[in-house]
């Protein structure tokens, strides 16, 4: 006879305290892959250091037996009590979470206003991961010593080592990765080079050196860039010939009255060339952390230069009849640098590979693109020559485009009348956006870019095809429209038939955040996946996220300007809510704003939340082929007519699980 299992009590609920939640799940701090983004927090530290115009040196040390240092002569980390917690200020940072100096954003006089580190974890997860952790800290005449062993516990307790001359100040830092947390314990030496290579370009004023130890002797490395970003970017292209002189530019709010957006300090440093040939370069960063993946603010370089170059070739009339230049034509032959600052920005994930500040977009596009037109209106020949190269590249696009639009149709379209069609007759850049109702379709009309958004606006619930035939199908004007729309005929996956009349890459459901708008994401997901599967495997079908909320955060002085946030539940205006807290925003201070529906929304709003393409937020509709099977059987039990019993059990066994937004 089966025992019964002992009493749910609060003995059974575990506080993950101080670095425990890293050691639980590290692949949510750090790049469990090898140690490199462990020792790259201390480099962005001390390199924050030299950001703020204290640091001049800085030197990393990698060493034979797996450890890596960081020394800096920046003002040493504080070493004195710390008010709340009673223990070194620097034992604190070290071991507690979401601690540091750099949340202040809105004190014009914080020690960090600029910086690289947000979340106050990086340095723990250093010592969280690290075998042995050494720090040692000049200030103030005199040096200190802290030692931390056996994932960031303290072993040697602060203690003052020996004086200093009152000038001198630094942190030296030596850390021993534990190989249990990473699937390499060794150090990556070329992505060490690049990243203090880069560094020594966005910090002019700061010599940063490598070495590498072998063989007992430490083999060094420097680099210093006096001239910046042209010195860099020179190197960077290499033996590539550009069409134009490389176009360089440096561009911040000097003070708040030149924007109600951005604060004093915001803004962006360039270079841009066009080449004909050879592989481009392409690198970003935020506040000088590398984002690979690039996010926001590359897309509003793309964007500033486009409206620019754009408008240079209208003003000079060097367009051809019936071709259109899109962004793709400008960028695709273009090596660029990029480094913005910005006071609070948002990365996608705490190895900040991508920045996704909504705010990111209108930052760089609002710095770059006057001094860019400036510039071509200035260099009249230089222009000439970048805009004749974009040119060839549209020029080539375009007929790329139209031989596979002949092989793809044969005769005329008919598409359905309530379809408001994109200009672009190229599949692979264009979306289709099936939008809940006309008031809501309206706005989407109106906030879309009409070059490669397209619009279908239904008219109420769509029918649950579940069970319907597929040659009655039509006999529903929505689905007819559907289906007409996106060029695609209803289909089984094992049938034979392919998708090369699908007008659209991206078909995207667009339904209010509420609980009518999830029914009609439902019931066209349930279209799709009975009898367009091949839409969905092929990573055609998104759903779109609008916001529910919006946060409206007033001025907090010349230090921070208004701002409007966006949350996509109740969940996340929960953290929006607490991080502006942890800021200082006094409570009651924001306003918050349900959106009662897409219609409500005004076109720029909705541009900016849901439709732009640098800022939105979708989720792309995937099926593994492994749970396919599955898949049916729920889709079988939640849609089928004669399985209502089923439901209503599922409801009373896991209904308590649903967080359904019923207000």
């Amino acid at each position: 006879m089966a025992t019964k299992s002992r009493a749910y009590t609060a003995e059974d609920i575990e506080i993950l305290e101080d670095l425990t939640p890293i050691l639980h799940r590290p692949g949510m701090y750090t790049d469990p892959s090898n140690p490199n983004h462990a020792l790259i927090e201390v480099v962005d530290n001390a390199s924050d250091e030299g950001l703020a115009g204290f640091a001049k040196n800085i030197s990393v040390i990698l060493f034979e037996d797996g450890s890596a240092s960081v020394e800096d002569d920046g003002r040493g980390i504080p070493v004195d009590i710390h008010p709340k917690k009673k223990v070194p200020a620097v034992q604190v940072i070290f071991t507690t979470l979401h601690s540091g100096g750099k949340f202040r954003k809105t004190d014009k006089d914080a020690a960090y206003r600029i910086a690289g580190g947000l979340h106050g974890v990086g340095v723990c997860v250093t010592n969280a991961l690290a075998t042995r952790l050494e720090v040692e800290v000049r200030r103030d005449g005199a040096a200190h010593r802290l030692v931390f062993g056996d994932n960031g516990k303290v072993k040697e307790p602060l203690i003052k080592i020996g004086t200093v001359p009152p000038r001198e100040s630094g942190t030296r830092l030596r850390f021993w990765p534990d190989p249990k947390y990473f699937d390499s314990a060794k150090i990556v030496p070329a992505e060490i080079a690049a990243l203090l290579r880069a560094k020594a370009m966005l910090l002019p004023g700061v010599r940063f050196t490598l070495g590498v130890e072998k063989a007992g002797k430490i083999e060094i490395t420097e680099w210093h860039f006096p001239e910046g970003i042209r010195g860099y970017f020179s190197t960077a292209i290499g033996a590539l010939e550009p069409v134009a002189e490389p176009f360089f530019g440096e561009r911040y709010i000097a003070a708040q009255s030149e924007s109600d957006s951005f604060a004093e300090g915001e803004g962006a440093l360039w270079a841009i060339a066009w080449t004909p040939e050879g592989e481009i370069v392409a690198e970003s960063y935020v506040n000088m952390i590398p984002t690979r993946h690039g996010g926001t603010h590359v897309s509003g370089l793309r964007e500033g230069v486009y409206n620019a170059i754009r408008n240079f070739i209208d003003h000079h009339a060097m367009g051809q009849r019936g071709l259109k230049v899109v962004s793709e034509d400008v960028w695709s032959r273009a090596s660029y640098v990029l480094s913005v600052k910005m006071l609070d920005p948002q990365f996608k994930g705490q190895v900040k590979n991508e920045l996704i500040s909504r705010d990111g977009v209108k930052l760089t596009s609002q710095m770059v693109r006057d001094p860019f037109e400036l510039w071509l209106s200035q260099n009249v020949d230089e222009g000439k020559r970048i805009a004749e190269l974009v040119m060839r590249q549209a020029v080539a696009r375009t007929r790329a485009a139209q031989k596979v639009e002949r092989r793809k149709t044969s005769g005329v379209a008919v598409l359905p009348g309530k379809l408001t069609d994109c200009a672009s007759d190229d599949p692979d850049r264009n979306e289709l956006f099936i939008v809940e109702g006309d008031s809501a379709g309206g706005s989407a009309k109106q906030a879309r870019d009409k070059e490669f958004q397209a619009v279908l606006p239904l008219k109420g619930k769509p029918k649950n095809t579940w069970q319907d035939e597929q040659a009655t199908l039509f006999s529903n004007k929505e689905i007819e429209a559907i289906a007409m729309a996106i060029g695609v005929d209803p289909h089984k996956l094992a049938d034979p038939s392919d998708l090369s009349g699908l007008r659209y890459r991206k078909l995207v459901i667009l339904a209010d955040a509420d609980v009518d708008g999830s029914h009609i994401q439902v019931l066209l997901l349930t279209l799709f996946f009975r009898h367009f599967p091949k839409l969905i495997h092929g990573g055609h079908v998104y759903v779109a996220q609008p916001p529910l909320f919006r946060i409206d955060v007033p001025s907090m002085g010349k230090g921070k300007p208004a701002r409007k946030l966006y949350a996509l539940d109740r969940l996340e205006l929960e953290g929006i809510e607490e991080k502006l807290a942890d800021e200082g925003v006094k409570e009651g201070n924001w306003a918050v704003s349900r959106f009662k529906g897409l219609g409500e929304m005004s076109p720029e709003q909705l541009w900016e939340t849901t439709l732009n393409p640098d800022t939105r937020r979708m989720l792309p509709v995937r099926v593994d082929d492994a749970a396919l099977e599955q898949d049916l059987e729920v889709f079988n039990m939640m849609m089928a007519r004669e399985n209502a019993s089923q439901r209503r059990e599922w409801m009373e066994e896991y209904g308590n699980l649903v967080d359904a937004d019923i207000s």
